[in-house]
């Protein structure tokens, strides 16, 4: 699915998120607000780094951030509606797979941007 979307999945390694790990990114994103939770717990010193897909792109698309400074300081102007999750498709079928990897690749377009634009 990943390649389908222009994604590179050669060098890709699943590896479980530890405190280290965590308090040395720049950004960290989850799908859903109880993972981003979970990563508050194990480093809760990255809350100025840590969003939900859907918060980081509404934070960018509709709040005009434009790093991830922005995201932190902009994070109040979230609405309820701004913070939705995005679902897991596993043990669903393909069209599943096909409309969360959709909805992931809207709202990474955004996110995107401001990595490029670095620190």
């Amino acid at each position: 699915m990943l390649s389908r979307l222009g994604g590179d999945t050669s060098n890709f390694a699943a590896r479980q998120l530890t405190t280290r790990l965590a308090g040395e990114a720049d950004l960290i994103l989850t799908m859903t607000r109880a993972h981003r939770d979970s990563v508050l717990e194990l480093a809760p010193r990255q809350l100025k780094r840590t969003f939900t897909m859907s918060e980081a792109a509404t934070l960018v698309s509709q709040h005009g951030a434009r790093d991830v400074d922005d995201l932190a300081a902009l994070r109040p102007q979230l609405s309820p509606g701004d913070r939705t999750d995005i679902a897991d498709p596993i043990g669903r079928d393909s069209d599943v797979f096909a409309t969360v990897g959709a909805r992931i690749a809207e709202l990474l377009a955004p996110i995107l941007e401001i990595c490029k634009r670095g620190p």
